[in-house]
């Protein structure tokens, strides 16, 4: 993380977090409407681009009200965006699930957590594991997903899970290493962490898995640690 005197102003820090959230946006509805990708394509790259907006929030140290409104901006948008077309990539009209909406508000809850507490790390290990593992392994489950299985009334493939069981392992391994060194609990932790993120996942109706798996895994890690 940057120095105090290394930080960047408050308005450089919120356009160089909507520049990228918007190159994120342009490529996949471009995408969508000029290549004709498949919409699901689109919208996991939307799905793991704005994950990562959580990286330069963490790196740029910007303050803990800017993620929560723009967290509860990208809400509202998002529940327009299931009654009228305004980002194809992101929501189809009728769409029934309320998965984006549920990704906009946990980053805003763990934001508003970790930050206030000085502890920013584990709201990145949360959205990123929803990020990359999750979007991964719908990618990996719909293309060469052949084995599936019902969890809860949900149909997920075990190749789909276990792409969700590595990332989010490799994930929370990565930060914790970086964070608090290579120490046994930080291994334990992460075991613990990417099993808990799979179960999690594996229940995805609604899309209340955007929400279960950021929440579910930053919450355990940080009170894992705290115990470890």
């Amino acid at each position: 993380m940057p120095s105090l005197t290394e930080i960047p102003s408050l308005g450089f820090q919120i356009t160089l977090v909507a520049v990228w959230l918007g190159l994120i946006l342009v490529i996949a509805e471009g995408l969508n409407r000029v290549f004709s990708v498949n919409a699901e394509v689109s919208r996991k790259i939307v799905h793991i681009g704005t994950g990562n907006v959580i990286l330069l929030a963490w790196w740029l140290n910007i303050p803990a009200w800017v993620g929560i409104a723009a967290s509860v901006i990208s809400g509202i948008i998002a529940i327009i965006s299931y009654q009228t077309p305004i980002l194809p990539s992101i929501n189809s009209v009728g769409r029934n699930s309320l998965g984006t909406f549920f990704y906009a508000i946990s980053i805003g809850v763990l934001i508003g957590w970790f930050w206030t507490i000085q502890q920013p790390q584990y709201a990145a290990l949360g959205i990123l594991i929803m990020a990359w593992g999750d979007g991964l392994a719908a990618v990996i489950g719909q293309q060469w997903g052949k084995h599936q299985y019902c969890f809860l009334g949900s149909s997920k493939s075990w190749e789909g899970s276990l792409t969700m069981l590595f990332v989010s392992f490799i994930i929370s391994l990565t930060i914790l290493l970086v964070i608090q060194g290579n120490d046994q609990p930080t291994w334990i932790i992460s075991i613990v962490v990417a099993l808990v993120a799979t179960t999690l996942e594996s229940f995805s109706k609604y899309g209340i898995d955007n929400l279960t798996v950021p929440f579910g895994s930053a919450s355990l890690a940080f009170f894992l640690n705290q115990i470890l």
